[in-house]
């Protein structure tokens, strides 16, 4: 298994699930990326999460890399976007403690003064938002109403409701600022919470109820009536008090029925309101509930690193041991390697350039490790030309590759996070020029062309086409990075996966150690032809 190179032990892993491999890449690449992530996070608790979550992504794409020549470069950038998200949202927590401590801390010494100070300018201010900023606020936190119930009142989704009421609160602080009222959003909401609405004196809505029913009935015209119930609404407490001794000889029981229907419409309103905060228990029990789960997962892959861990240090220590034994190699046979390794190299470029449709315009920026690599393996037959071919131009395309991503990170940085609609548009955030021959190969197409990168987004840059469908590797670069994959996995995959299936359902559920043990299995031409591509490009040593 030590012998074994890093793309052999992800086939293992992805074709046969075998935790024997996945445990030797483990200990190969753990002491990396851990380091790695303890030199972004600074934190060594954090650090073990990160590196936890990169070995885990790896088990997910395992075979989607099976055709990347340098595993730790992946790991390496998995590390680097894990962290970021680790180092965010641990600034968010800490910032939303200190926030809600700080708004704790005010509110339990001197709640009334601060009330005292947002409710002078509290109505001038909220007359000097926009109409759509007011009504949120005013749905939101003065008939507290739920982000669902805004969403239907206002036409659109929870999440646009959310947005335009944390753009108000904003703005409403900015007045208060202006005002030389200094509080927080956060803060200013609690108070607004608490104090904007208050309970009117008892018995006022009945007062007005009849007062208008009284004006209605005794005056026809609408004009006279408005003017009559505005008149009615503003009489003195002796006018009042003969209009309810009028209204009690017509009849108590219309007086005690408005009482009870005020009571229900009262109890209602409590009940409404109390509707948002049991959502709220609901949510933050079932968050809870997902911390709880997710804790233990940690901790049941935080104890398996932990004896990975142990079982490297013992085969570091085999290591040492057979080093000091181990002989010196002939300096004759090493010799004879090289000039081999040399010979392949250039009966590889004798086949390239007999070979006019295997070259791409890429390969003007493969250097001679590249050439070097990619004849390390011998080159007796057609299938292992042409995977040497096609990792040289992979070499050539990677280095395109980079230059596209960072083009695409300048040219987001600069467009609100849009992706580009041309690939000329990236021009003018590369190092250097990159030939119109180059870019005719890339297009940005729907990121559903490689469901399997998760590039983020919806759509991808990636090459068009490949020159050798069965041994070429396909490049995605998106808003949140890079990855490869096989032009051929990404072909064959809904044909073959009935063929795994039937394999694995007559063998207990076991994964072939060999494709050519899907033979039988492949029963329509379609997956004959597919597992004959699969079959030539494990031939080749891939």
């Amino acid at each position: 298994m030590n012998s074994l190179a890093d793309q052999q032990l992800l086939r293992d892993y992805s074709e046969s699930r075998s935790e024997a491999a996945f445990a030797e890449l483990v200990r190969r690449h753990v002491d990396q990326v851990f380091s790695a992530a303890l030199r972004m996070v600074r934190d060594s608790h954090l650090a073990e999460d990160v590196t936890q979550g990169v070995f885990v992504a790896l088990a997910r794409h395992a075979g989607e890399l099976t055709d990347r020549p340098v595993l730790s470069g992946w790991l390496h950038r998995t590390a680097q976007n894990l962290a970021a998200n680790a180092v965010r949202s641990d600034v968010r927590r800490r910032a939303r403690e200190q926030e809600v401590a700080a708004m704790n801390e005010l509110l339990a010494t001197e709640p009334d003064a601060l009330w005292e100070r947002v409710a002078p300018h509290l109505d001038a201010a909220l007359g000097e938002l926009s109409e759509a900023d007011r009504d949120a606020l005013l749905l939101r936190y003065f008939e507290r109403k739920s982000a669902r119930e805004m969403a239907q009142t206002l036409g659109t989704s929870e999440d646009a409701a959310q947005k335009r009421v944390s753009r108000a609160v904003e703005r409403l602080r900015e007045l208060f600022s202006n005002r030389n009222v200094t509080i927080g959003a956060s803060g200013l909401v609690v108070v607004i919470s608490a104090n904007a609405v208050q309970a009117a004196p008892v018995g006022l809505d009945v007062t007005i109820s009849t007062a208008a029913v009284l004006t209605g009935t005794t005056v026809a015209p609408t004009a006279t009536a408005t003017a009559t119930a505005t008149k009615a609404i503003a009489m003195t407490t002796l006018q009042k008090a003969l209009i309810a001794a009028t209204i009690a000889a017509v009849g108590t029981g219309i007086y005690e029925g408005r009482q009870v229907s005020s009571l229900r419409t009262q109890v209602q309103t409590l009940q409404q309101q109390q509707m948002p905060l049991a959502e709220q228990i609901r949510e933050l029990q079932r968050a809870r509930d997902e911390a709880a789960n997710r804790l233990a997962m940690s901790q049941q892959e935080n104890a398996q690193l932990k004896q990975n861990t142990a079982e490297l240090l013992k085969l570091r220590g085999e290591m040492t041991r057979l080093k000091a034994a181990a002989v010196q190699p002939d300096n004759d046979s090493t010799k004879t390697a090289a000039q081999s390794w040399l010979s392949r190299v250039g009966q590889l470029k004798q086949r390239l350039a007999q070979d006019p449709t295997a070259k791409i315009p890429e390969l003007r920026f493969v250097t001679e490790q590249d050439w070097l690599n990619a004849a390390r393996g011998e080159l007796h037959t057609e299938a292992d030309y042409r995977r040497a071919l096609s990792t040289l131009r992979s070499a050539g395309e990677s280095q395109v590759a980079s230059m596209l991503e960072k083009g695409l990170t300048g040219y987001m940085r600069d467009n609100s996070g849009q992706m580009p609609t041309d690939l000329a548009q990236l021009e003018p955030y590369f190092d250097s020029p990159v030939e119109d021959a180059i870019l005719q190969r890339w297009e940005i197409a729907p990121a559903a062309t490689v469901k399997s990168l998760g590039m983020g987004g919806d759509v991808i840059i990636t090459q068009k086409a490949p020159v050798d469908d069965v041994f070429d590797t396909r490049y995605g670069i998106g808003p949140t990075g890079s990855g490869t994959t096989g032009f051929l996995s990404q072909e064959i995959a809904p044909t073959m996966n009935p063929v795994w299936e039937a394999f694995r359902a007559a063998h207990n559920g076991q994964w072939p150690d060999d494709t050519s043990q899907l033979l039988p299995y492949a029963t329509t031409p379609e997956q004959q032809a597919a597992l004959q591509k699969l079959m030539l490009k494990k031939s080749a040593g891939n």
